[in-house]
């Protein structure tokens, strides 16, 4: 997997002049956008939650932002909203087998990031 805009030298799909919607890491980056994304992402990765429990759990989150990007996860395949039957109505929030496959995406930015920090630090 490589970016279009970086590249490999001797991979033919870094010759891009600019970013493609169909680059594979501009469709990870769309996917996790915004504040606090990543944040969802990693408790969902702790297994399914309801909204309420994901409010619990970043206590700083507004009910808007988290609305929106529970709504911005599912649109991109990330997340699964399961409505469960009764009164009062229940949802739950899953990732699906691609949302879980950040995982490893996360880990790898973090580590990443961690060395920067110590290499600034």
């Amino acid at each position: 997997m490589t970016h279009q805009t970086v590249g490999l030298p001797d991979d033919p799909r870094a010759e891009v002049a600019e970013p493609s919607p169909v680059c594979p890491v501009e469709i990870t980056l769309a996917a996790l956008r915004g504040r606090w994304t990543t944040l969802v992402v990693r408790e969902l990765l702790r297994g399914d939650r309801s909204f309420s429990d994901l409010r619990r759990a970043l206590p700083a989150l507004s009910d808007k932002v988290l609305a929106d990007r529970l709504a911005q996860l599912t649109g991109a395949g990330v997340v699964d909203r399961h409505r469960e039957p009764g009164w009062p109505p229940r949802t739950r929030y899953r990732l699906t087998d691609a949302g879980r496959g950040l995982g490893p995406v996360l880990q790898a930015m973090w580590d990443w990031g961690e060395r920067r920090r110590s290499l600034d630090g």
